[in-house]
């Protein structure tokens, strides 16, 4: 526990140094990139799971509503929207384990900028203005994701488009 401790403070520390950060690969593709994840190694974002939505009003948030096992970005204040499509999701809460204490003030931000000064709500908070988040990039990940938690969100590279599952099946948008 205390090992695991330490990374995680570690990590947490690099966060606020660094501006850009690559997980799971070397460094990130180009200066417009704030957080961008390992290609092809058939992994997700996991969304974090969120059981009472109603004190989040930051738009763009991403996350996976327990209530209705539907995975959601907040496009209006007030306004979610579903990302799911099928209505059938289910979600094993046990990873969320019910002698976790939760912290709600904890969060990383990642800006050049504002880093610690920013004061945005959330647990990783992208704060430029100027660079995005790369999504994992997964060909086919109904298909290479063998054991996909509800909440996760990939880039499919062979269709091109968002994947997100909401503990049954798969949903994929396009533009």
């Amino acid at each position: 526990m205390f090992k695991n401790t330490i990374v995680i403070t570690g990590f947490l520390m690099g966060a606020f140094l660094h501006a850009q950060i690559g997980i799971s690969r070397e460094n990130v593709t180009n200066g417009s990139v704030s957080l961008q994840f390992g290609d092809n190694e058939n992994k997700g974002l996991l969304l974090p799971y969120v059981t009472d939505k109603t004190g989040i009003t930051e738009n763009g948030t991403l996350l996976f509503d327990t209530s209705d096992n539907k995975v959601k970005y907040l496009k209006d204040v007030n306004t979610w929207f579903d990302l799911s499509v099928d209505t059938t999701g289910t979600a094993d809460l046990n990873i969320q384990a019910t002698d976790r204490v939760e912290h709600p003030g904890a969060r990383v931000c990642i800006s050049p900028t504002l880093g610690g000064t920013d004061t945005t709500q959330g647990i990783l908070v992208l704060a430029d203005d100027d660079k995005a988040m790369i999504l994992p990039k997964v060909a086919n990940p109904h298909l290479n994701i063998i054991s996909p938690s509800a909440g996760m969100i990939v880039y499919d590279t062979i269709k091109k488009q968002l994947a997100v599952y909401n503990g049954t099946v798969w949903s994929f948008w396009k533009p």
